[in-house]
């Protein structure tokens, strides 16, 4: 995966911060879908890749739990980096609690959390 998301990562447009972010979802029905930054001059109108590929997924049909796995890459950082706090509450909307999130550096390194780590108190509608 680590391959895969730098190779993806070139197709970033971060031209303010140079920090190139890429995502790949695995669905439950080994499709993969990616994703990354894009950034704007009214900086409000960015996008991050969590949620550039999660809207993709959601626009190619996906539903919440459909989520096998997620993979992000800070392509640019020898630090993890995770989620900010926007998609984390994207993330939990559709993703399950104990889906797996793997975070990347540019040079490889990992860390594995679950959504439930990331995000322990979720701001969801009861879906039961």
């Amino acid at each position: 995966m680590y391959e895969k998301l730098l190779e993806l990562a070139k197709n970033s447009y971060s031209p303010y911060s140079h920090f190139r972010v890429a995502t790949i979802l695995v669905m439950k029905d080994g499709k993969e879908i990616g994703g990354v930054n894009v950034e704007n001059a009214a900086y409000g109108s960015s996008i991050c890749s969590e949620r550039s590929a999660i809207l993709s997924a959601i626009s190619q049909g996906y539903k919440r739990g459909d989520f096998k796995e997620m993979h992000c890459m800070c392509a640019d950082s020898d630090i993890i980096g995770t989620s900010c706090f926007g998609c984390r509450q994207v993330i939990t909307e559709f993703f399950e609690e104990d889906t797996p999130l793997i975070f990347y550096t540019g040079n490889g390194k990992t860390q594995e959390f679950k959504v439930k780590d990331l995000c322990p108190y979720p701001f969801i509608l009861d879906q039961d």
